[in-house]
């Protein structure tokens, strides 16, 4: 991984919260340059992910890709590939990622509440020799991943359930700690207000 996962904006931020020590503990140990057999297995398993993108003055887009599970291609260990199917025309992600190639992809499976993210550099090709693999695409965008780390799922709501997560905070409810927080490898990097001496609930990923 040759860039930096953080910026001046967001040390900026961490240094108000304290929180310096606990980002470099989780960039040591969970942000990866390379894909598991896991992630890989998450990956290809998707049925949907969110993209985000800039233009080449930086204003952002986001936007939601959905298939069925297999619409993600895992080509190496730093490569995935996904086809762009026929929508309103507008190529606003795709258009975004010609001018500026560095996308973000948010995978979420609610089921599970597990979340991966995936920054890389993405490249589109018009006559990409993957799209004939790809029943319905119109383009395959192939994007190699700079960072790819789990995301804390512990405000996902359950799917179709109605129920809010437990970790979302509202009046008169006092959401519990989050249980990677007192994992070993984190624990003297927490700010003080985070250090529990009991095990909290939630999930590390």
């Amino acid at each position: 991984m040759d860039e930096s996962l953080y910026h001046e904006g967001m040390r900026r931020l961490q240094d108000l919260r304290e929180t310096r020590a606990l980002a470099d503990r989780l960039e040591q140990v969970t942000v990866r340059g390379a894909f598991t057999p896991e992630d890989r297995a998450f990956l290809e398993g998707a049925s949907m992910f969110f993209l985000a993108t800039a233009d080449a003055a930086g204003r952002p887009d986001c936007s939601y890709r959905g298939g069925v599970p297999g619409f993600v291609h895992v080509l190496d260990e730093q490569t995935l590939a996904f086809p762009d199917y026929d929508g309103n025309g507008m190529y606003r992600s795709l258009g975004n990622a010609l001018v500026n190639p560095h996308v973000g992809m948010l995978f979420v499976d609610f089921a599970s509440s597990r979340r991966l993210r995936v920054n890389g550099a993405a490249t589109i090709d018009p006559d990409d020799p993957l799209r004939d693999g790809f029943p319905g695409a119109v383009f395959v965008v192939r994007v190699r991943a700079t960072h790819i780390f789990p995301n804390c799922p512990r405000y996902l709501h359950p799917p179709q359930s109605g129920d809010y997560s437990v970790h979302a905070p509202r009046d008169g409810h006092t959401p519990p700690p989050a249980a990677w927080k007192q994992f070993e490898v984190f624990r003297d990097a927490l700010p003080e207000r985070d250090r529990l001496d009991g095990p909290g609930e939630g999930d590390g990923d």
